[in-house]
């Protein structure tokens, strides 16, 4: 990270994101996948209907998908849109004012940022850092 335990630097985040995207991946399949199966799905396989087996319906996607967010909230890392892959990492200015590093997972390094008021909205470039 860099700074205080749950600050970020640019450099931080940036040596960051291989492991990151791939956590930002697998909950992104984890929703598809639990999103898929729907409240219609669990239901079927409770009554053995077929989808299940006749067996319950595992638990385990559930215990993965928030074992995987919290993997990122435990860095302080916030996870703000799972389809679009929206990532903050917090960080500070030089004048100690707190900001968020903002970063999409198709995107190749983090290169925006963003005052907690502004949101994604005032996204700007971070070779127009904050101050």
């Amino acid at each position: 990270m860099g700074g205080r335990e749950d600050e970020w630097t640019v450099e931080g985040a940036n040596a960051a994101l291989a492991r990151v995207r791939a956590t930002v991946r697998r909950i992104q399949a984890l929703v598809v996948a639990r999103r898929a199966s729907g409240p219609a799905g669990r239901g079927a396989a409770r009554e053995g209907n077929g989808s299940g087996n006749g067996h319950r319906p595992s638990l385990e996607p559930s215990a993965e998908l928030q074992a995987a967010v919290d993997e990122l909230t435990r860095e302080g890392i916030l996870l703000r849109d799972v389809d679009n892959g929206l990532v903050d990492f917090p960080a500070r200015s030089p004048s100690g004012r707190p900001y968020w590093l903002c970063w999409l997972v198709d995107e190749p390094e983090v290169a925006w940022w963003h005052w907690p008021e502004t949101g994604f909205a005032g996204r700007r470039r971070l070779d127009d850092p904050p101050e």
